[in-house]
């Protein structure tokens, strides 16, 4: 049996899209938490206001870890018996790659917004309610990843080819 099978392509996209997930919301919040930092350090009461802008960056990396866990699942692996063909496991590699890099990069684009709204939250805390559809409005590309990879792993999984 060859090392690159179909079931070693679906373990290598699912470890990529949740990595990327990982890696670009760490990244994501350790600006947005750096950038109140400051806020804070200035005016600490508005710590209950900026916590939910802060920890948008984080969804992402449960997005991805969703989408891992359903790629593992739908292929075997949760059961025990990974199955899939080489194409399938081809398939669900791209699914892993892409998916992952839009999480990774909304995660990153999420905290560059969050620090607008960061800073709209310090200057007018009546505004906070209004400054964190700021960076939500980046939240819907990042569900709309895990949406996609939710359905096209399903997809393949299920595909004959």
């Amino acid at each position: 049996m060859s090392l690159f099978n179909g079931p070693m392509f679906v373990a290598i996209g699912a470890a990529w899209v949740a990595a990327m997930g990982a890696i670009g919301s760490g990244i994501g919040i350790g600006r947005t938490t750096s950038h109140a930092g400051g806020i804070l350090s200035e005016k600490p009461e508005l710590f209950g206001k900026t916590l939910v802008i802060m920890a948008l960056p984080g969804t992402q990396g449960f997005y991805s870890l969703v989408v891992m866990f359903l790629m593992l699942q739908f292929f075997g692996f949760v059961a025990g018996t990974p199955k899939a063909s080489l194409s399938q496991g081809i398939a669900a590699l791209f699914v892993g790659i892409f998916i992952g890099l839009v999480e990774f990069k909304t995660a990153l684009d999420q905290a560059h917004s969050a620090l607008g709204a960061l800073d709209l939250t310090a200057k007018r805390p009546e505004e906070s309610g209004r400054a964190i559809l700021l960076p939500a409005l980046v939240e819907t590309y990042a569900i709309l990843g895990l949406l996609s990879g939710v359905l096209l792993s399903l997809w393949i999984s299920k595909a004959v080819f």
